[in-house]
């Protein structure tokens, strides 16, 4: 691992425009530099570089960031790859902390696997291309399916040998080890009789790489001349330290490329859909290999672009069993359209019956948004019964809850209003009241997590709760749960059966409109918060007393941040603003560690574009009661503005809890309840105080 110290130097010395300058033409524009986006097809100059800041942007798609950030996304490395291509171009010395010995074994068992791998991915291709039987039955095969040479060169494909441990032999023939053969998955050792065979013998191979190109894993497909009576034609290498089936997807390597430049990936479900795609000549396209479509896999997507095509053949089990992905997809913030061809028809089928240019233009011209095909197929099975009608509304209401992007959910809402002929406002009013339960099956699930870690035990969470929870608005974009729509028959009742044949037939009545408004507003106090411990988390805000030895000692930023947190039980809504109070918290106490730089230049480019946005935030926080004074810089105000911020941040949360509970009282059960009423009035009215006590403190605010 590359030290601190070093990353340190990497980072003072990377200048955005000896960086940029290198892929890309720059002219002066005022204090700043463009040119022509490296990341898109740009016609006209979009893509802006700041020296003050550091930074670059593309105004047109979007891309951009820290030197590293860039590197990281123009040459596809990783975070530590991208910080070595960065230490070679300054002639700096990377230094790597010394591993303990764990992380040795570790490191060495993995460089191990990968190296077997690599010999086998060779020999699979050696056994198919220069044998007999190799030639007569798996080329052959490839190629009956109509696939060229060079599609088969293109993939490594291969093929192991009818013989029960051929390659087991040929391993070990070759000095591997034979642990490192089993732990591969490439053989199996029968525990009873101590015999081992091969994986995957007598199959063609399909090897899968990594996005950076190496081997991890294979698929082995049985011949058609064995497929008779056969349930699984196909066999994965099983999970290993270096191969995990929910976080590859097959062609990313031979993609990435041309989804970047595309600004689109379409996703398959097989080896040789992706195949047949890239001998029709589209080659931005991976294929989940028959699993489930994971939050993991979505990520990997995530990492070139926003933009993707689910393509489905024509079976409708099909369709409907995909609709869990469809609703991953969108809640990860994807832009989501499908393409279905025509009954019968895979990927692979279809290129075998049409032209390149054919195929090509299908695409391009059958290509639906999510919302019109899956409101149209849902309309076809409901048939105007309203009882299915309500069901199947509720299931397209499902999808849009976990929508992040505010604009964008708002936006589909319009699409699917105009779409089923009902009330706007009816379905905003259900989405909101599906995201609601969600944030409140959440926050069960966090109590019985307190409760349990308190009692010494772990809460799992519940079916029900599980499958409810989502993000709440978009900043928890960058979170890794991901919500999963129920089936039909789960989905929770937001519009009833009435409601909905009432809004279909134009007589919907007055519904209360959703709270996203609210949502984001308090997500924006705090980000405030947030911005202060990206700007200012390590610097020393006051001195206090230590409990401990009575003596006066610093207390930084992000201390007194996590402190008053604490002392009211509260914790940060977003997943995006936790990990970074986290994060902060581990080094703020390393020597040199500053905030801005470690968060600007963060692994994760969800987190560094927050940061970077937060840290150049034109409307500085230096500028509250100014009142036309001359205001001293930040850093020399933070006794001053971070407990204003806090307190700012917890009235939002008290005024929240406020409307909460008029909501409650207005509900006719509630009203009807005369216990639970005097009760919530109580609570409103405690809550009332607080509210007074804070807006007090905060000193321009009359609580009424």
């Amino acid at each position: 691992m590359i030290d601190r110290l070093t990353v340190d130097k990497i980072l003072d010395a990377a200048n955005i425009v000896d960086v940029v300058s290198d892929f890309v033409t720059l002219k002066r524009a005022g204090a700043n530099l463009k040119g022509l986006c490296p990341f898109h097809d740009d016609r006209t100059p979009s893509f802006m570089v700041s020296p003050s800041k550091n930074i670059c942007k593309c105004f047109a798609c979007g891309k951009g960031g820290t030197p590293v950030h860039f590197i990281m996304e123009h040459e596809q490395l990783s975070y530590p790859d991208a910080l070595r291509y960065l230490a070679k171009k300054y002639h700096i010395e990377v230094k790597e902390r010394e591993q303990t010995d764990e992380e040795k074994a570790e490191q060495s068992e993995r460089e191990s696997l990968f190296a077997v791998n690599e010999w086998a991915n060779e020999w699979f291709q050696a056994q198919m291309n220069d044998t007999v039987d190799g030639r007569a039955i798996g080329l052959a095969y490839f190629r009956q399916r109509g696939f060229r040479d060079d599609i088969i060169k293109k993939f490594q494909l291969g093929f192991c040998p009818d013989k029960f441990d051929a390659q087991w032999q040929a391993g070990i023939a070759a000095g591997y080890n034979g642990d490192y053969l089993l732990k591969t998955g490439l053989c199996i050792r029968n525990d009873q009789s101590g015999k081992t065979y091969d994986r995957f013998r007598n199959r063609v191979i399909f090897p899968i790489h990594t996005v950076s190109g190496k081997v991890v894993g294979f698929g082995g497909r049985v011949l058609d001349s064995r497929t008779k009576g056969v349930q699984v034609k196909y066999q994965n290498s099983p999970e290993s330290s270096i191969y995990s089936k929910k976080r590859e997807l097959y062609g990313l390597y031979l993609a990435k490329q041309a989804i970047v430049k595309n600004e689109l990936c379409y996703l398959v479900e097989g080896y040789t859909d992706v195949m047949a795609m890239h001998q029709m000549g589209v080659e931005n396209v991976v294929a989940s290999s028959g699993t489930a479509l994971t939050a993991e896999q979505i990520h990997a997507i995530h990492r070139f672009t926003e933009n993707i095509v689910v393509i489905y053949d024509g079976d409708a089990a099909g369709i409907k069993a995909s609709q869990r992905g469809i609703d991953l997809l969108l809640a990860e913030g994807m832009n989501v359209k499908l393409l279905l061809l025509p009954d019968g028809d895979d990927p692979d089928s279809f290129a075998r019956k049409h032209t390149s240019t054919e195929y090509q233009e299908y695409l391009r011209e059958h290509q639906v948004d999510f919302i019109h095909f899956k409101t149209d197929l849902l309309l076809q099975e409901a048939q105007n019964d309203p009882i299915k009608l309500s069901r199947l509304v509720n299931n397209i209401v499902q999808s849009l809850s976990v929508i992040p992007d505010d604009i964008t959910r708002t936006f589909y809402i319009k699409e699917t209003a105009h779409t089923l002929d009902m009330d706007e406002r009816l379905i905003t009013s259900a989405v909101a009241k599906v995201r609601k339960q969600q944030r409140e099956d959440r926050q069960k699930q966090k109590e019985r997590e307190r409760l349990s870690a308190e009692r010494g035990g772990a809460a799992a969470p519940s079916g029900a709760e599980s499958q409810a929870s989502g993000p709440v608005d978009g900043a928890e974009a960058g979170g890794s749960q991901v919500s999963v729509a129920p089936e039909d028959d789960e989905v929770p009742e937001a519009l009833s059966v009435d409601e909905i044949t009432r809004a279909r037939n134009g007589n919907s009545t007055q519904s209360q409109l959703s709270t996203t408004k609210n949502d984001l507003q308090f997500l924006q106090t705090e980000a405030l918060l947030v911005q202060m411990i990206v700007r200012h988390g390590e610097k020393v805000m006051c001195d206090v007393e230590d409990e401990e030895t009575g003596a006066e000692r610093p207390m930084t930023v992000v201390e007194y941040i996590q402190y008053a947190l604490e002392a009211d039980e509260l914790q940060l809504r977003s997943p995006l603003h936790r990990q970074i109070l986290t994060e902060a918290l581990e080094h703020y106490r390393e020597e040199g560690f500053r905030c801005d730089r470690y968060f600007e230049n963060h692994p994760d480019i969800a987190v560094s574009n927050l940061a970077n946005e937060l840290a150049h935030d034109p409307e500085t926080l230096s500028k509250i009661h100014s009142k036309g004074a001359v205001v001293k810089p930040e850093e020399e105000r933070l006794l001053e503005l971070v407990p204003h911020v806090m307190t700012d941040y917890k009235l939002a949360i008290v005024d929240e809890s406020l409307r909460n509970i008029m909501l409650e009282l207005r509900k006719p059960e509630t009203m009807a309840d005369k216990e639970l009423s005097t009760s919530l009035l109580k609570r409103y009215q405690e809550m009332k105080q607080v509210q007074r006590d804070l807006g007090k403190q905060c000193g321009d605010r009359v609580i009424q």
